[in-house]
């Protein structure tokens, strides 16, 4: 017989699942029909994605393997896998999606924000820690083991790291198909780039801070 931990990963994801709906009000539109798998090549523009005509959607369309696949750390010692909308099209209006993020040992999911919805997550293996700050500059955090599960309201920067001395694995859901990451080091490498003169302000540093902060937060 299988011990209890064997049937903690699927345990925890159902979890995710079953608590997205009272996650408050979902980020996206209530959907109208039974589905609408996205059509990547309509030209129509709308607030999502067309929906594939229903002649043409498949049982393939409702399942999906991504996170199955291996995918090598980057440059902060994680290897997320997003199950959004865009990699997975039968999300489309439905309002969930769900990423499965590896972290090396000491790895960081730096500081981001979701602006298009709130986060759930359960640690699957080894210890995070977890934390997010209020819009009233307070920081909130905590060490998480296997099992313990977290959430961050819509919008707020946070992160998570491994603190343990082995590899940490995540799951996390969201109450929108398509959440959007808003990284905190972006102001430091967008494209235009925001000018020097109001970061060194906004800092109170001078050009060459930004500058070196600029070459470290480059993208690879």
């Amino acid at each position: 017989m299988k011990s209890p931990s064997t049937f903690l990963p699927y345990f925890c994801c159902l979890t995710l699942l079953l608590l997205l709906p009272f996650c408050g009000r979902a980020a996206d539109s209530d959907s109208l029909q039974d589905f609408c798998v996205a059509d990547f090549k309509s030209s129509i523009i709308v607030n999502g994605f067309p929906c594939k005509p229903v002649s043409q959607v498949t049982s393939d369309d409702f399942f999906f393997d991504g996170f199955s696949k291996p995918v090598k750390p980057n440059q902060f010692g994680i290897a997320g896998i997003a199950g959004n909308v865009l990699a997975f099209p039968a999300l489309n209006t439905l309002g969930i999606s769900m990423n499965r993020v590896e972290f090396s040992p000491q790895g960081l999911n730096p500081p981001h924000s979701h602006p298009r919805a709130a986060e759930v997550g359960v640690v699957i293996q080894g210890e995070l820690l977890v934390g997010f700050l209020t819009t009233s500059n307070v920081f909130h955090s905590k060490v998480l083991k296997a099992g313990h599960m977290f959430v961050v309201p819509p919008g707020l920067i946070h992160f998570q790291m491994n603190v343990g001395k082995g590899r940490a694995l995540a799951f996390t859901a969201f109450n929108s198909q398509l959440p959007g990451v808003a990284a905190s080091s972006s102001i430091f490498n967008s494209t235009p780039p925001i000018p020097n003169k109001v970061l060194t302000k906004a800092f109170h540093v001078t050009d060459d801070v930004i500058n070196i902060i600029k070459s470290k937060s480059a993208h690879p």
